[in-house]
Formats: C-alpha cells, sequence, structure tokens
C-alpha cells in the first residue's frame, strides 16, 4: 500500500499524460525557451527552401506550392517568440507544423516529404552556430586591429621581457603586443576552418538513411547557403565533431587571451606601474580612497575561464555517445557554445576598448629595463665578437660580473664598470678587453639592445613597423573572407524571401 500511494502522490504532482511537470519544466521548457530564440527565423527559411525544392522537383504542385507558401507567410512569429510553451505540442517545430496545417489545409503536412526532424534540427543548429561563429570571428578582427593600432604607438616603448616569470631581455610593449596579434590571427583561422565544417548541409538524410522521394539535396545546400553536404545520411544526423571542433576553438580562444589578460593585470599592479588604466575601466574602494580597481581586467580574466568552462561541458556532453540522433548532442547541449561564443564577443569588445584607451607609462618601463641585468645577454655577444672568445667563456665572463655587484648590493647593470669587465676578462681568458669604454657602456643600454635585434620577428623599431603593415595589410584578406561568408548568407535569405512574396502575391 505504501508503495501505491507513493505513486498516486507523484502521478498527482506530475499528471499521468505526457509530458509530467518536471520533464516539462527540465527538458521541454527551456528547450522551447532557447528554441524560439534561435531557431525561429531558421525554421521558417527551411520550410520555404524545402517547399521551394519540391516544388521543382515536382513532389508537390505549383498551386500546392502556392497555398503552403501562403500559411508560412501569415505565422505570427511574433507570437511565437514571445509566448510560451504549450504541452499540447512536445516542441516548436510540431507547433509550427500543426499552425501551418491549420492555416493552409491537410496540404500543408506535404512539406514534410522527404524530411525528418532528425535533418531539420540539425541544420538549424548548423545554421544558427555558423551566424554566432561569423560575428565572433567579427569582433576577434576588430580586437585585432585595435591591438595593431596600439602597437604601432609603441614600437620603441622599451620593457623587460620576462621568462619563467623573471626578468630576462629588454624587448618592446610592440613586441609583446604583435605576439598577441599573432595568436589571434591563428584563432581566426582555426575559427575559419572551424566554420567549413559546421557550414555543411544535413538536409536530404531525413532520419538517417535519406528518402524514397527524389528531392535534390544539392538544391537544399544553395538555397540554404551551405558550403557543402554531409555525404553520408548517418553522419549528417549522428556526427557531432561540427559542434565539438567549434567547442575546441572558441575553448582554445578562451585560453589564449586568458593568458594575456593575466599579464596585464599583474601590470596593472602598482609595483609594476606598467599603464593606467582609463577611468570607465576601474572601480573605486568603499573604504580605501587611493584605490583603482583594475575590475574590467578581472572581470576578463573570471569570464574567459567561464568560456571555457562552458566549452568544455560541450566536449564532455559528447564524451561517450552513441553515434547515432541522440539528444544528449542537441537541446540540451547547444546552449552551452551559444553561451561561451556570446560572452566571448563582448570580452573581445571590451578588451579592444580597455586596450587603446589605457595610458602606458613609458618612462618607467625603460628605467626598470635601464635598473637592471636583462641587457647583460647583449654584452655577453658583444665580447664574442669583439674578443674573439667562445660564447662560453664570453658567458662566464658575464656571470662572474654580475656575482660580484650582487655581492656588493648592486642590482642594476648600470652599477656595471669596464674595469670589472676587464677584470673577470683576465680571469677567464688571461687576456684584457679589447672593447673600448664607449662602445662597451654602449652595449649596456637597453634602446641598443632592442635597435640591433633587426632579425625577422625581432623587436627592432624597423623590423616591427615593416611587421605591423604586414598584419594590417593581411586584415583585408581575413576582412574578405568573413564578408563573403555573411554576404552568402544575406543573399540567401533574401532569396527565400523573395521566392515567399512571389507565392503569396501569385494571387
Amino acid at each position: 500500500m505504501f508503495f501505491q500511494d507513493f505513486r498516486n502522490q507523484v502521478n498527482e504532482k506530475e499528471g499521468v499524460h505526457f509530458p509530467s511537470n518536471s520533464y516539462r519544466q527540465m527538458v521541454l521548457q527551456p528547450a522551447y525557451d532557447e528554441a524560439r530564440k534561435h531557431f525561429l527565423n531558421s525554421m521558417i527559411q527551411i520550410h520555404i527552401a524545402h517547399l521551394k525544392m519540391l516544388e521543382e522537383q515536382n513532389l508537390v504542385t505549383s498551386q500546392q506550392a502556392r497555398q503552403i507558401g501562403q500559411a508560412i507567410h501569415q505565422l505570427d512569429l511574433d507570437y511565437y517568440k514571445t509566448h510560451d510553451y504549450n504541452p499540447q505540442f512536445e516542441d516548436l517545430f510540431f507547433r509550427i507544423e500543426n499552425k501551418l496545417i491549420e492555416l493552409g489545409g491537410d496540404i500543408s503536412g506535404n512539406l514534410h516529404i522527404g524530411r525528418s526532424r532528425n535533418d531539420m534540427g540539425i541544420a538549424i543548429y548548423r545554421m544558427t552556430l555558423r551566424k554566432k561563429l561569423l560575428t565572433l570571428m567579427q569582433e576577434l578582427l576588430n580586437l585585432r586591429s585595435a591591438l595593431i593600432a596600439f602597437a604601432e604607438e609603441h614600437v620603441e616603448t622599451i620593457m623587460i621581457g620576462y621568462t619563467h616569470t623573471q626578468q630576462a631581455q629588454p624587448t618592446t610593449f610592440a613586441h609583446y603586443l604583435k605576439a598577441v596579434i599573432d595568436q589571434l590571427t591563428r584563432d581566426y583561422q582555426r575559427m575559419q576552418s572551424a566554420y567549413e565544417t559546421i557550414n555543411r548541409s544535413s538536409m536530404g538524410a531525413a532520419a538517417l538513411t535519406t528518402t524514397g522521394f527524389p528531392i535534390s539535396r544539392e538544391r537544399m545546400q544553395q538555397l540554404l547557403a551551405f558550403d557543402d553536404l554531409i555525404e553520408n545520411a548517418w553522419d549528417a544526423v549522428a556526427g557531432a565533431d561540427y559542434i565539438a571542433e567549434a567547442a575546441s576553438v572558441v575553448q582554445l580562444a578562451a585560453l589564449n587571451l586568458g593568458r594575456t589578460s593575466q599579464d596585464f593585470l599583474l601590470w596593472a599592479t602598482q609595483e609594476f606601474n606598467a599603464f593606467k588604466l582609463a577611468s570607465p575601466y576601474v572601480q573605486i574602494s568603499s573604504i580605501m580612497p587611493q584605490k583603482r580597481n583594475p575590475v574590467s581586467i578581472e572581470h576578463t580574466r573570471s569570464l574567459l575561464s567561464s568560456v571555457v568552462g562552458d566549452a568544455a561541458t560541450v566536449l564532455q556532453m559528447v564524451h561517450n555517445t552513441p553515434f547515432g540522433d541522440i539528444v544528449d548532442t542537441e537541446d540540451d547541449m547547444q546552449p552551452y557554445l551559444w553561451r561561451a561564443i556570446d560572452k566571448l564577443v563582448g570580452i573581445y569588445k571590451l578588451f579592444g576598448s580597455l586596450i587603446v584607451t589605457m595610458d602606458v607609462n613609458k618612462e618607467s618601463l625603460l628605467r626598470r629595463a635601464q635598473n637592471s641585468f636583462a641587457n647583460v645577454t647583449e654584452l655577453a655577444d658583444t665580447l664574442v665578437r669583439s674578443e674573439n672568445i667562445s660564447f662560453r667563456q664570453s658567458h662566464k665572463i658575464v656571470s662572474l660580473c654580475v656575482r660580484e655587484l650582487l655581492a656588493h648590493h648592486k642590482e642594476s647593470l648600470s652599477a656595471l664598470t669596464w674595469q670589472l669587465a676587464n677584470e673577470k676578462c683576465f680571469e677567464v681568458t688571461g687576456k684584457s678587453l679589447r672593447i673600448n669604454e664607449i662602445a662597451f657602456y654602449q652595449t649596456l643600454q637597453p634602446e641598443y639592445f632592442v635597435h640591433i635585434r633587426t632579425l625577422k620577428g625581432g623587436p627592432a623599431p624597423a623590423t616591427m613597423r615593416e611587421s605591423l603593415v604586414q598584419a594590417t595589410d593581411a586584415t583585408a584578406n581575413l576582412e574578405n573572407w568573413l564578408r563573403e561568408k555573411t554576404g552568402n548568407i544575406i543573399r540567401a535569405e533574401e532569396q527565400l524571401e523573395q521566392i515567399l512574396k512571389e507565392w503569396v502575391q501569385h494571387d
């Protein structure tokens, strides 16, 4: 009796017809909310394209196409975008299909000839994702252009470069920024590759075996602005690598920018004093009047971590799922990647804005480089050339000089004298220095270190300006690709609108 009473209580709360209250609240309602927000336009576009293809393939008559097309035209999309889930229908697809039959008569049911929710659903996911990815890529290019412009202002801004978090060698702020720019470029190229995987049509795969109706998969591909077909019908409805690839690319882009944001958060400290953020990007303390908290960078870093987490959720949800049509890779999973992309779009926008509006403390960065041992590599290189000795001998001479200075609590290369270097040279080689004092002291300057590093990829101002020009020139190709893909989608959507208009205006 206890079990039966318990079951009766559950039935009373949950109901005895599909869907149960908890299933509706946990699964169907959230899926419906996401669908009406993201899928409605794509669903209608697929309806129009499929109907046009059926007409061209003589699977429906022109009169039937007009009748169904007029029903599509009569749909009140704003109603479905604003009205809540109706448990009478499992999802948005069935709700729209029911309304089309109500508006156009039973013949509207022929809109489903040679088509399944499976291939249609995958097409909708891909159409949704491709637009979000293109939006992300545009914002990445905006950030990249901002960084190029910012780097051009700092080709002669001397700073210390770090390895293993320790002072290493003098370089320039532009040199660091160009490394970030190149990394962003690779992020963009990975997104291009992901887009090529995403923008393939599943239409015509039907449930998983295609259909016996002589439909045209190629025509659907063209009408919906897909670049290619997913040839194998099973793969079309089962494959989830398109979203896993996109998640991996987005995750890596967030990881990459996260490392840069960590650098900037460190450099924003008063101890580093590398730059000052503009007022719109800092907050004050409620108790400490002197504080200028770099919260914009903090939020950038934490939000990038959440992007990584959302992308990881996508990959985890794909993990060990059967290779077939299954909900694990559908409505429950897709929103995680959309959120990751939407957040990364906003982060790119925020980061680009805070970068170009900050004031870099050039003098402080230069003094830090001058009052350090970061330049000793060039001294060692110079002694190899001037003294005709091996690099290991030169390295030992310079190392002994640094140890001597540190033993006397002198923590800057500016304290190094020609006489001390001469003494250590004799100790190591048995010979005095050949280099004169003027040339010797020149090698100790960070400006000299930077200016003679003219090899490709180095920080010398002339080299860096040329590198930034090349980056600017490459922007045109990146933008042209993006413009082409975006234009293809816009033109396809306009064509579908025209097709629908012709059906409606025929009478």
